[in-house]
């Protein structure tokens, strides 16, 4: 393997960015990334969308059991991808039942790197690392995991944190 083709091979990789928004929050840090770091967006939704009041009764439930729904798109096929950055806002403080069943439908994602992240309004708890287990459990590593509460996005720094753990996971 030569020199010229390592670097022209990292200097060409580009992550895809896969997440669920619910209120357009994680869809506004999947697009920061997207701008920053380049690569393609996947969003991720229910298949029976919810009103506000189901997704603080049902979505919260089905988060909290750690469940999946029906999403759109079905399956994700990451094979042209050497690196996933994946996010979801918490519910319950767990990743909701969409992202879960993103995991699930994740196809030739097996010895891919990940970056995953969770936006919330205070405490994400156990969001990341029930997600990593699942990513793991897939055949994934997970190199990279950043909480964002509501009071750093608004400040931003947060924001920074994340691009430059997915820039730093793009080189590696």
């Amino acid at each position: 393997m030569s020199l010229l083709y390592l670097v022209s091979h990292l200097c060409t990789m580009q992550p895809v960015i896969i997440f669920h928004s619910y209120s357009g929050v994680t869809r506004g840090i999947a697009n920061a990334v997207m701008t920053a770091c380049g690569g393609d967006l996947i969003e991720v939704t229910p298949k029976e969308r919810y009103s506000k009041m189901s997704a603080y009764t049902l979505g919260c439930y089905r988060a909290l059991r750690e469940e999946s729904e029906p999403i759109d798109p079905e399956c994700i096929d990451v094979a042209s991808y050497d690196l996933m950055v994946i996010g979801t806002p918490v519910w319950a403080w767990k990743a909701t039942p969409a992202i879960n069943a993103a995991i699930l439908a994740l196809k030739n994602c097996e010895g891919r790197k990940a970056v995953i992240f969770a936006t919330c309004g205070a405490q994400a708890k156990d969001t990341l690392l029930i997600m990593r287990r699942s990513l793991e459990a897939r055949g994934v590593l997970v190199v990279g995991e950043v909480v964002l509460t509501k009071k750093e996005i608004e400040v931003g720094t947060k924001i920074q944190d994340l691009i430059s753990c997915v820039s730093s996971a793009m080189v590696r």
